[in-house]
């Protein structure tokens, strides 16, 4: 595909996202590949949004910051995937500098809650593994709904802040972007001007929403596990474990791939290789959630069971 890269920068209104036009004969199958990931998105994750709404037995702090966590891997992958399904379908690769700037905010703004609410989840395995007899006094329905609202809010002014600072740059040389959506590293490297201080705050924000939301989930399952040894029966221990590693497994592919992408610097970015990271925390994480805490979790499986059979009846 030819791209035009000559750009008059006094009337630059649009970018041109590459995606993976790089592979010309793959559009369509690609198309198809990611339209069933996303669907499944919606479906799985949508499923647990009803199951811990419904079941009376899942209406616990647990599954509230699950339904929570379902919930917002919608919107999360809304604001990648529908644009990445469009460019492959009609081959126009073409956004608008106002679309760029309102996804970059989005996903940003939806990526946040997401570290933090999986700092949260870790905190509340904590308190019910190692602070039993408090865990109802400290997890109560009003903690848990104001850590909910504080995942939700606490980056929206820093990130619009973030997302109004880098449309400010100047832009030459190029408009095409070389991935599947607006990200804040390649805009970056569209600039002519000088971008060290841009830089610095993508850092700052990394270490603030991704690294230091890690260290306290490291820092809670590391004791988490030191209670696991202490308790008295195997039944007991693995079942506790098998509760957190669902969330280690989630955590672990969303984290991994998204700090990786993050604190690469600018200069050693390798062509490819931050999509491919990016596929991971924009689609496999919200494909997996649902499938890792549903396989892996006896409790969602029985609600599944019992959702299931209502269902029956109602048609019956």
């Amino acid at each position: 595909m030819e791209i035009n890269i000559e750009v008059n920068l006094s009337h630059l209104n649009e970018f041109t996202l590459l995606g993976f036009s790089d592979h010309p004969n793959l559009q369509n199958i690609l198309f198809g590949i990611f339209l069933v990931i996303y669907l499944n998105i919606l479906i799985g994750n949508g499923l647990i949004i009803i199951i811990t709404k419904s079941d009376a037995a899942l209406q616990t702090p647990m599954y509230f910051f699950l339904g929570n966590f379902a919930f917002l891997e919608i919107c999360y992958t809304s604001a990648i995937v529908p644009r990445m399904l469009y460019d492959l379908w009609t081959r126009n690769k073409n956004i608008s500098l106002l679309a760029c700037a309102v996804q970059l905010f989005f996903f940003f703004v939806l990526a946040v809650p997401e570290t933090l609410l999986m700092a949260v989840m870790a905190y509340d395995r904590y308190v019910a593994i190692c602070k039993p007899l408090y865990y109802t006094l400290i997890m109560n329905h009003k903690m848990c709904t104001q850590l909910v609202i504080a995942c939700w809010i606490s980056g929206v002014p820093i990130i619009l802040g973030q997302t109004y600072q880098v449309f400010s740059l100047s832009f030459c040389n190029s408009n095409v972007l070389n991935h599947f959506y607006c990200d804040i590293s390649s805009l970056m490297m569209l600039s002519c001007g000088d971008t060290f201080w841009n830089e610095v705050s993508v850092y700052a924000d990394t270490v603030l929403f991704a690294i230091f939301p890690f260290l306290l989930i490291l820092s809670s399952y590391t004791r988490i596990f030191i209670s696991i040894h202490k308790l008295p029966t195997v039944t007991g221990r693995s079942k506790a474990f098998s509760t957190c590693s669902s969330h280690l497994i989630v955590m672990g592919l969303f984290y991994g791939s998204a700090i990786i992408a993050y604190l690469q610097p600018k200069a050693s970015y390798i062509s490819g290789i931050e999509k491919i990271l990016s596929l991971f925390y924009t689609t496999l994480t919200p494909l997996f959630n649902p499938l890792i805490y549903s396989l892996r979790n006896k409790d969602v499986i029985m609600a599944m069971k019992k959702l299931f059979s209502k269902l029956r009846v109602m048609k019956e």
